[in-house]
């Protein structure tokens, strides 16, 4: 069994503005709660490799992992993958973002499926991204249109 999620938040900010500031990896710390690192390490034919590191969990870890993130501004669309997976044995992201009305809707798509000797299956990882990735999305939106607001 595999792990799916698709979770979307419509930000009210220009397309420009949301595009850039989620797409500028080393001020993920900033724009992410969860996040207490993230390095470029390189970039190659339009694909960024970079680090990201969490905040250390309850038991003092620092989960880190290597991603490969490839933006596509022409359709606003963004393809990443885990390199090094750690408890993953794969992980695919995809990121979408479609003007509206009301503004950009910013789409996460993730499919994973876990190591057998992970710690949690896909169940319960599928949960709890599905559980954390809209309190990143809103923060992401309130940082993204307040910066909007702070240019108008």
């Amino acid at each position: 069994m595999a792990g799916h999620t698709d979770n979307e938040i419509v930000i009210d900010a220009p397309m420009r503005l949301v595009w850039d500031m989620t797409n500028d990896i080393p001020s993920w710390p900033r724009l992410f709660s969860e996040y207490s690192e993230a390095t470029v390490l390189s970039e190659k034919d339009g694909t960024i490799r970079f680090r990201l590191a969490l905040h250390p969990d309850e038991n003092g870890k620092v989960w880190s992992w290597v991603s490969a993130r490839t933006p596509d501004q022409a359709t606003h669309t963004v393809r990443s993958q885990r390199v090094e997976t750690g408890p993953f044995k794969y992980m695919w992201i995809f990121w979408e973002y479609l003007q509206t009305d009301e503004g950009v809707r910013m789409r996460w798509v993730q499919d994973f499926e876990m190591k057998p000797e992970a710690p949690v299956g896909d169940a319960a990882m599928q949960e709890r991204l599905d559980r954390n990735t809209p309190v990143q999305m809103r923060l992401i939106k309130a940082k993204v249109e307040a910066a909007a607001r702070g240019r108008a």
